[in-house]
């Protein structure tokens, strides 16, 4: 069964609903192959109708199947044409997956009390958290070219670069293998930059005995990978080798925790609990990861707060990490796939400490 089919029997015969308007641009393209629409509105009966500015009109006729594709003119009003069309199609309830406040106003006079609106995304994220057989093909491809981004930082990575400069020789060799773009802003955090799990790219240069935490990701026809390893410029102390060696303990038993049912707290509890029993539970200040897939971050999410229950077809990060601020941080992370008996991991490898100076 199509996606577009399985969102209409849960939204049209489960729910009760008649129509559903999808707005959020991740969503429209996981239904529709198509980046740059408006919105999307799915009517019980009636043409499924794909709105389109200007700019991306020609390209959604000749990209875009199984939608009638809507030109919204300059001066029209996207919401007002929408609600024209609700009414049309005689729809009386209408879910939809995420709107601004200005766009549901508009929206909402529009139809003029005539139809009631509700908020429905949980149903989309029902059918993006679980990746089909094409979806996974992507994101292993996704994770390929990911490790290529890795291997080049493992072997350009020298004292006297700076951060850009390793940056720039990573996306290019995801690039020059295929890439469609990076996931995410590459990460790039030297010295004691590394202690910030968020901390980009910027001009510092590597010093020697740097730790260096990279963290990049690909895409690959819209679809993510996420990887994380840390690296010292030149000879690691002992302090690095032990923080180093207890993050990845915490991740490879994490990822022996991943299967279909566990609940993702649970798991997220596994590689806590070794980095709180060697003394740092303090400084392991983020979860332990998180969905991925057309967004790179998206649910599940593995945190102690987590209510959510892996499923095979799953595709989550698994990255633990300590941060000490003043002295520096290290994480390990990898994309890996949930599957019926066992856990695939899609990105792998690099799990060396020292680089050349």
């Amino acid at each position: 069964m199509d996606r577009v089919t399985l969102l209409k029997k849960k939204a049209f015969e489960e729910k009760g609903f008649d129509g559903f308007l999808v707005a959020n641009d991740a969503n429209m393209l996981y239904f529709t192959g198509f980046p740059g629409a408006a919105c999307l509105l799915f009517p019980r009966d009636g043409e499924n109708t794909l709105y389109v500015y200007g700019v991306n009109y020609e390209q959604a006729k000749a990209e875009g199947r199984g939608f009638r594709v809507e030109l919204v003119k300059r001066d029209e009003n996207l919401m007002a044409k929408v609600a024209t069309h609700v009414k049309d199609y005689g729809i009386r309830k209408l879910a939809f997956d995420a709107l601004n406040i200005e766009s549901y106003r508009s929206l909402a006079k529009g139809l003029r009390g005539k139809t009631r609106l509700k908020p429905l995304g949980k149903l989309v994220w029902e059918l993006r958290k679980v990746k089909d057989a094409n979806e996974i093909e992507l994101m292993r491809r996704a994770g390929e070219l990911t490790c290529e981004g890795m291997k080049a930082a493992q072997e350009v990575l020298r004292t006297g670069m700076r951060e850009y400069e390793v940056a720039a020789e990573i996306e290019y060799a995801m690039r020059r293998k295929g890439s469609w773009g990076t996931a995410f802003d590459t990460i790039v955090a030297s010295g004691t930059r590394s202690a910030f799990p968020h901390g980009g790219c910027t001009d510092r240069e590597i010093r020697q005995g740097d730790l260096v935490v990279v963290d990049i990701g690909a895409s690959y026809r819209f679809y993510r990978s996420d990887m994380t390893r840390t690296f010292v410029a030149g000879k690691p102390s002992e302090k690095q080798v032990r923080l180093y060696e207890i993050v990845k303990t915490a991740q490879q038993r994490a990822i022996q925790a991943v299967k279909a049912k566990a609940k993702a707290r649970d798991i997220d509890a596994v590689a806590r609990k070794i980095i709180e029993e060697a003394g740092y539970g303090e400084n392991f200040v983020h979860s332990l990861g998180h969905g991925i897939g057309l967004e790179v971050h998206e649910p599940p999410t593995l945190s102690p707060q987590s209510k959510d229950r892996l499923a095979a077809g799953n595709v989550v990060t698994v990255e633990p990490g300590i941060y000490i601020v003043g002295f520096g941080g290290i994480r390990i992370e990898d994309t890996v796939l949930v599957g019926e008996k066992d856990v695939e991991k899609v990105t792998c490898g690099f799990y060396t400490l020292e680089v050349c100076q």
